[in-house]
């Protein structure tokens, strides 16, 4: 059984605490002059549309990452994820293919499936995806228009 010991809550985290929604927003920001920079006009709020629908989970799912690894403090997740993955399964061989298919954008149907097509023990992946918890840490994107479909 694999142990996945917590940060202890000292009450110290990072100075450099980051809110995903305002560094979120200065990313469509980013795309949406881009884009109306190619279009030769200003593209506006549908710019801001498109990239919520394209690109707000995979900016959320590098960000949890960022997270985890205790590279960036994010106001918006959980703070006893921070860093958790510093002190959490350093010993398992699964945690870094595990990882990387978070960061491929691959779910944990997708990794239970890989880890049976490999022989790897199921009650160890198992016991790292319940830790992660990936589905819990979604997060609506709070800026932009009203009707991002």
């Amino acid at each position: 059984m694999l142990e996945c010991p917590t940060m202890p809550m000292t009450g110290s985290f990072p100075e450099s605490r980051m809110s995903l929604h305002e560094y979120g927003e200065q990313e469509a920001q980013r795309f949406k002059w881009i884009e109306s920079e190619k279009a030769g006009r200003d593209l506006g709020e549908a710019a801001i549309r498109t990239w919520i629908r394209q690109h707000w989970n995979g900016f959320l799912r590098h960000r949890w990452l960022e997270h985890l690894q205790g590279r960036t403090f994010w106001i918006e997740l959980d703070q006893g994820d921070y860093g958790l993955l510093q002190t959490a399964f350093r010993a398992s061989p699964l945690i870094d293919p595990i990882l990387d298919h978070f960061k491929h954008g691959r779910e944990n149907l997708d990794i239970i499936l890989w880890a049976m097509k490999d022989h790897w023990p199921m009650n160890e992946v198992l016991e790292i995806l319940e830790a992660l918890d990936v589905n819990s840490r979604r997060i609506e994107c709070q800026f932009g228009p009203q009707a991002v479909s």
